[in-house]
């Protein structure tokens, strides 16, 4: 009997499986004013001009992509995807590496934990946080390996998406820190396996300022040698399937001849904005094949009630699609003398 026990404890100690490794995983969203956002935990306001703020509001929906190294070969090994509530996140001021220490985030207050059976294993995190669901051109469950993850796209083109195109956050694929992509978690080289993620706009920022020359300003009752901007929007923009975590390397073959408008920047009841002002929007930047270098904007404007198509000017700003982080592109125009009331094209570099 005795010899029976001994046989039993040793085939126990032999097969009993390592215990698992709880590995916590945390993501947070960059913020630019951090007391606006406790009197208003549903939405940040950063100041910007007198009568203008920004706006963006907390992630509703999150995804996860994990892979794991399998012998040099990165393959999806676990997909999360939550909804979450405005109080699942909150407000503090960050002190970590992967932003200014004293910056503003919105840090995500939820429990996510991956359970590592293996205790040696090396991953990569990817994430995404968006106000609006996004539809993806393949389920997450049916991503396979590393090229699937980098060409995962979302849907650019409803509205819905459009207008909050600036509440989208991912983890950039060439970002680094120490040489490796920041979103690596090993428990080869980490005593405590652990990922925290700071997600980033997906969107570019067009930041567009005008003003009309002193002496050019008039009322509406005056000579039209006199100048006034009556109308600004801005065409062109993209709104096809879009990089998750390439958002550099958007490229369409020929430039459109539509796509997503901003009608509305300058009016002809905008009074107040005639002479001065100053404005901005968000898009996802791109670049056309033919000239690899530039992200094309064509802004259309419209001076003294003029009508028609308007004077379109065609921006090309050039970009490195190399680069982390998406730009923001500032535009400062100088108005002289009116547009001409025909089409005019112009290509500003």
């Amino acid at each position: 009997m005795l010899l029976l026990l001994v046989l039993i404890a040793g085939c126990k100690g032999i097969h009993e499986p390592e215990e698992p490794v709880v590995m916590p995983l945390s993501i947070c969203l960059p913020t630019n004013e951090l007391q606006t956002f406790k009197r208003m935990p549903s939405q940040n306001h950063a100041i910007g001009d007198p009568g203008m703020s920004e706006q963006f509001l907390v992630s509703k929906y999150i995804y996860f992509i994990i892979l794991k190294d399998e012998d040099g070969n990165w393959s999806v090994w676990q997909t999360i995807e939550r909804e979450t509530d405005v109080s699942d996140w909150e407000a503090k001021t960050y002190a970590g590496s992967l932003q200014t220490a004293g910056d503003s985030i919105y840090r995500y207050t939820e429990n996510i934990v991956l359970m590592l059976s293996n205790k040696k294993i090396r991953g990569h995190v990817y994430a995404i946080a968006s106000s609006e669901r996004l539809t993806f051109n393949k389920p997450l469950d049916e991503l396979e390996n590393l090229d699937d993850v980098l060409n995962l796209t979302f849907d650019a083109s409803s509205i819905n998406i459009q207008r909050s195109i600036q509440n989208i956050y991912t983890t950039p694929y060439n970002y680094e820190v120490s040489g490796a992509y920041y979103g690596l978690f090993s428990s080869f080289t980490q005593r405590v396996p652990h990922v925290n993620l700071m997600l980033y706009h997906i969107a570019a920022k067009v930041d567009l300022k005008w003003n009309v020359a002193e002496e050019k300003r008039v009322d509406k009752t005056t000579p039209s040698n006199a100048v006034r901007l009556t109308y600004l929007g801005v065409r062109r923009l993209y709104n096809q399937q879009a990089y998750c975590f390439m958002p550099m390397r958007n490229t369409l073959p020929d430039l459109p001849t539509s796509g997503y408008a901003i009608d509305s920047i300058v009016t002809p009841a905008d009074e107040g904005l005639w002479w001065e002002g100053r404005s901005y929007f968000y898009t996802i930047p791109y670049t056309v094949e033919g000239e690899k270098d530039y992200f094309p904007l064509q802004l259309v404007m419209r001076t003294n009630g003029t009508s028609g198509t308007g004077y379109e000017l065609m921006l090309q700003q050039p970009i490195d699609t190399t680069d982390v982080f998406v730009p923001w592109l500032r535009g400062n125009f100088v108005f002289n003398s009116p547009l001409q009331d025909e089409t005019a094209t112009k290509i500003a570099n």
